[in-house]
């Protein structure tokens, strides 16, 4: 995003605004967009009882014939029942001021969240962003006064209610630099701020925003004002436009939509849910009653959004309109729709009319926003929803003044040679009016690319802890059991799950083969069970030392499947195979491969420049990945690899110490002999005086763990004594050279001869010596460092000692099977530091599921991965499904004081609402 100093630039004032994201709860168990369009296609009405967990008095506000002032004839409305569940800590909240705070903040916060998430933005790229905050908010009876609050809370009372802050609130979370604006204007607050945004975007103020409204009735007082004054419906359902109408009925609800340019949109290739083409906002003024709707206005507002978007009144096809219910409001609306939009349309092309009022009640401050969002589903799904609870269209309405029809039932939204448009509405007791023109997204682009099934998928959760991670899973896995998709659509899913969410501490990804992997994968997940699908962890560090062991960790065919698979493991190694066959004059790959007739591996100077070929393949693997070694540490001839990929040497020269180094060492196997003794150096070399002239230490792998190396004889003489003292010995067997060890020294001429030519450099990435255990200028590494890698002592454990002095935490081994790992654990333990010690192949193991499996476990540690790079690429992957659902909660609650409708004691202290990753309410996708 432009950064906040770049300063407004020049913009077309008509430009049109691409929604691009949308979060929302409204009642009936309306967690996001899809869960709300479902209401609405499935004719369903979500009005339900009065909440018992807000402290308010039921027993005296449903007295009948009750004194003015303290009770409602009203018994079902439309509520949000856990409006009261928040998760503090994960908006980097305290727990006392959350108490304190507005359930409508709370959900403004939850639900802003979610329209990135949706618009695949992680918010915390946006700090520092000109992103602009514009909500409604009519409510603010949260907190009657301080002297009804603990002690505790007064401090956080005014920012608790403050109308201003909720907006300036999600600013600050954020770090939006944009325009933060709350605004109240009653019924109309929703659709004014979207306005307002629009206007912010179109003149340059903000280059994205969110828009939307809340209202939350934390006491009765709306129900006990309007009863008795004929506005409410006895049966709360709002019969918009029908002959039954009576009334009303109060709900709530909150919508937040993130909206930006239409160019920018396009530029950055977000996809675009609908387009705003216009708005407009006006005033009743002087009408015939504070609160009385006035249908000249509404029509001068109607006609102004017509002329911001650009277009005639036939250019649009359907109305969601505020539409209460009431007798005196539904005629002047409906009149006021067909003296604009009813004119001079063709026969067959009435204006179509509805509200979503009749499934929610009337929203209040969020009820514009409900309207948009259900309009911008419809758009996308080509159906217009019925409007409920219509015995017949209103006779107090003339029907006949303009080619307006009341949807009665649902209708076909039909493509046509223009894209589908509507008009929302909204108008408050304030006076204030307003009228938003919605559009058609323009066409998604097409894709070309083939769709593949990957061989195994990567499903990629977090969450800010344990318990969110389990309820995230949970809920992914119930997505996933809808009606099955192909193999293809879970590959969406991943894809979405890697590209279009937010990461958070607690991580886990769920390898799996198909839709029946997933689902067992996530189910174990869910429960808390270990399983081999499914890799769990937390950041460890962000970034990663890349650790080259020595020889050892070979086995026929080690790498055979990652070069039929991958293309940069395939053209490394395709690279290493043309600079070793001069060098060598046999085939890496047969070698690596054991093809008849191709050397064996159990030969020294073979299984060196395999090994070295693979190892730089699979780092270049990584560095594909996304993944940039922050530092480099090789031991023994892995330091050649290691040298390569920190810069120091090129490609041929690594080569050629390799080839010609192996070569000359072969000259020295079998005449000494190699064994790791499980001891600190200390006691080793205490115990090593009666060999001290035949053996040396010459491997400090750990605290724990010491290779000594010399004469055959005495070597087993010595492993005899350390063995009766209670020591672990392992002899090294094959073509054993007595590698760091004085035998080394008769090579030294020759190699310094054959590496006279060698030309290094200063390396791009820190290299760790284990020659001298610390940062070495690698310019250093000529044929004396080379021949001096081969005679002393591997110093592994002070070079690891000095990556985690320098704060390295990540490391991963760049073998075909683990020989290094157990090392770097060991010693971070000894000094008290956490790790993450994490291999790439295994024995037996090289196959996608391995490499799949190794990206996980350093993504789940803090590494970033590019998963398309690594995964997705060539394999037609797109944005899957973001259907939202709800999320776990553990203690949570209202945190107010119940006001005079329910005298008593305070409600129940704040229970917190477990937010997932990816968005309070963890989305799957």
């Amino acid at each position: 995003m432009e950064r906040p100093d770049a300063g407004p630039a020049r913009h077309r004032p008509d430009e049109p605004i691409a929604i691009i994201g949308m979060g929302c709860r409204f009642p009936g168990g309306v967690t996001g967009p899809e869960d709300l369009w479902r209401l609405v296609a499935e004719e369903r009405d979500v009005l339900g009882g009065f909440p018992d967990n807000r402290g308010w008095n039921l027993e005296e506000l449903f007295t009948p014939d009750g004194a003015p002032g303290t009770s409602t004839e009203a018994r079902e409305s439309g509520f949000l029942y856990d409006a009261g569940e928040f998760d503090p800590a994960f908006f980097g909240i305290s727990p006392r001021e959350a108490l304190a705070m507005d359930p409508q903040h709370r959900l403004l916060l939850e639900t802003g969240w979610e329209a990135m998430e949706q618009a695949g933005l992680d918010p915390g790229t946006l700090r520092g962003s000109r992103t602009g905050v514009f909500a409604g908010l009519v409510g603010h009876d949260y907190l009657l006064g301080p002297e009804r609050m603990p002690d505790d809370l007064v401090p956080y009372f005014a920012t608790g209610i403050g109308g201003s802050i909720a907006t300036g609130r999600i600013s600050y979370t954020f770090g939006f630099e944009g325009p933060a604006v709350t605004v109240d204007t009653a019924c109309s607050s929703a659709l004014v701020a979207l306005h307002q945004a629009v206007h912010a975007l179109r003149s340059g103020e903000c280059d994205l925003a969110l828009a939307g409204a809340a209202t939350v009735m934390s006491t009765p007082g709306a129900f006990v004002g309007f009863s008795g004054q004929g506005l409410m419906a006895p049966d709360a359902r709002s019969k918009s436009f029908a002959e039954a109408a009576d009334g009303t009925m109060w709900s709530e609800g909150v919508g937040m939509l993130l909206v930006e340019r239409l160019s920018d949109a396009e530029r950055a290739g977000h996809r675009v849910l609908a387009v705003v083409r216009g708005t407009a906002v006006n005033q009743d003024g002087a009408s015939n009653g504070l609160t009385a709707p006035n249908g000249t206005a509404q029509q001068r507002v109607i006609r102004a959004a017509l002329d911001n978007a650009g277009l005639a009144p036939a250019d649009v096809d359907a109305v969601e309109a505020h539409g209460t219910g009431t007798r005196l409001g539904d005629p002047i609306e409906a009149h006021a729709v067909m003296a604009t939009y009813g004119r001079d349309r063709p026969d067959d092309r009435p204006l179509w009319l509805g509200s979503i009022k009749s499934n929610i009640g009337h929203a209040q401050g969020a009820a514009g926003v409900a309207g948009v969002i259900k309009t911008v589903m419809a758009l996308r799904h080509g159906v217009l929803p019925r409007t409920l609870h219509v015995d017949r269209p209103s006779t107090r309405i003339d029907w006949s003044l303009g080619a307006v029809k009341l949807l009665t039932g649902s209708e076909v939204w039909p493509e046509t040679d223009r894209p589908r448009r509507a008009g929302v509405s909204a108008f408050g007791a304030s006076g204030t009016n307003a009228h938003v023109i919605l559009e058609q997204a323009p066409p998604e682009p097409e894709f070309t690319e083939p769709r593949l099934p990957l061989p195994v998928t990567p499903l990629l959760l977090s969450a800010h802890t344990p318990e969110a991670l389990r309820g995230q899973a949970a809920r992914l896995a119930a997505h996933l059991r809808e009606p099955a998709s192909p193999a293809t659509e879970l590959t969406d899913l991943a894809w979405s799950l890697a590209n279009h969410r937010a990461v958070l501490a607690h991580r886990a990804v769920v390898l799996a083969e198909g839709h029946d992997d997933a689902l067992a994968g996530l189910d174990a997940l869910a429960a808390g069970l270990e399983t081999p699908g499914v890799i769990t962890g937390a950041p460890t560090g962000d970034h990663a030392v890349f650790v080259f062991p020595g020889q050892g960790s070979q086995w026929i065919g080690m790498a055979s499947e990652l070069l039929r698979r991958s293309e940069v493991f395939r053209d490394t190694f395709a690279d290493c195979e043309r600079v070793f066959a001069d060098l060598v004059g046999w085939s890496v790959t047969d070698a690596m491969a054991g093809t008849p007739g191709a050397p064996s591996l159990e030969q020294l100077d073979v299984v060196q420049p395999v090994l070295f070929s693979v190892m730089v393949a699979l780092a270049r693997t990584w560095q594909a990945a996304g993944v940039r070694p922050s530092a480099v540490v090789g031991h023994s001839q892995g330091e050649i690899a290691a040298a390569y990929i920190a810069g120091a040497l090129s490609l041929e020269d690594a080569a050629r110490v390799v080839a010609l180094r192996s070569r000359l060492i072969v000259d020295v196997v079998g005449l000494g002999a190699m064994a790791g003794v499980s001891k600190s150096r200390a006691w080793v070399a205490e115990r090593l005086g009666p060999w001290s002239r035949e053996l040396s230490v010459g491997v400090i792998n750990g605290p724990e763990s010491v290779v000594v190396t010399g004469d055959v004889t005495a070597l087993e003489e010595f492993l005899a004594v350390a063995e009766a003292e209670g020591a672990q010995v392992r002899r090294v067997r094959g073509a054993v050279a007595p590698g760091h060890a004085p035998q080394m020294e008769r090579l030294r001429e020759q190699l310094l001869s054959a590496l006279e030519e060698l030309e290094p450099h200063s390396g791009t990435v820190p290299l760790c010596s284990t020659v001298t255990g610390e940062l070495l200028d690698t310019g250093r590494m000529s044929a004396d460092y080379w021949y001096r890698n081969a005679r002393e002592p591997v110093q592994f454990e002070a070079a690891v000692r000095h990556l985690l002095d320098r704060g390295h935490r990540v490391f991963l081994e760049m073998s075909p099977h683990p020989l290094l790992l157990s090392g770097v654990a060991d010693i971070a333990e000894s000094q008290d530091t956490k790790v993450a010690a994490l291999g790439t192949l295994r024995r037996d193991d090289g196959g996608p599921e391995r490499t799949a499996r190794a990206l996980a476990e350093a993504w789940v540690h803090g590494i970033d991965v590019d998963w398309t790079a690594a995964v997705f690429d060539g394999v037609g992957a797109r944005r899957g499904s973001c259907r939202r659902t709800p999320s776990s909660a553990s203690a949570t609650g209202w945190s107010r004081s119940p006001g005079r409708w329910a005298p008593g004691s305070l409600a129940p202290g704040i229970r917190s609402r477990t937010c997932g990753s990816n968005s309070p309410t963890a989305a799957p996708c």
